[in-house]
């Protein structure tokens, strides 16, 4: 069982950026990726942004060229660095691990972004 804890999140005007964060343990760099989901009212789950061990990268179309998904391995930790913000990234921000590319996900609490005037 692994334990993801996510941190950053907030409300900021449009235009604004947050950078989330989620620690994991035993260590977030034994598992085969790690990604971040957003779930909106009304709608389903999204993949957001997912990175491999090997440091590769994905994103949803949406939010090409607005965030960035990165690690840091001495630190357990991954990051969401959200930029330009628009009310439709409001959502809960999920973080998941996996420890295979078959495996269930481990799952975090979530941490709720807002982007409104």
């Amino acid at each position: 069982q692994v334990h993801l804890v996510e941190s950053g999140g907030g409300s900021v005007q449009p235009g604004g950026s947050l950078r989330l964060s989620c620690t994991a343990s035993p260590s977030t760099f034994n598992f085969y990726s790690m990604t971040w989901y957003r779930q909106a009212p009304g709608k389903q789950r999204e993949s957001v942004a997912t990175i491999s061990t090997t440091g590769r990268t994905d994103y949803v179309d949406s939010v090409k060229g607005r965030f960035t998904i990165s690690k840091d391995s001495a630190k357990n930790t991954m990051y969401l660095q959200m930029n330009r913000l628009e009310p439709e990234d409001t959502a809960v921000y999920v973080c998941s691990a996996r420890r295979g590319p078959l495996a269930p996900p481990d799952w975090g609490q979530g941490t709720q972004v807002t982007v409104s005037s």
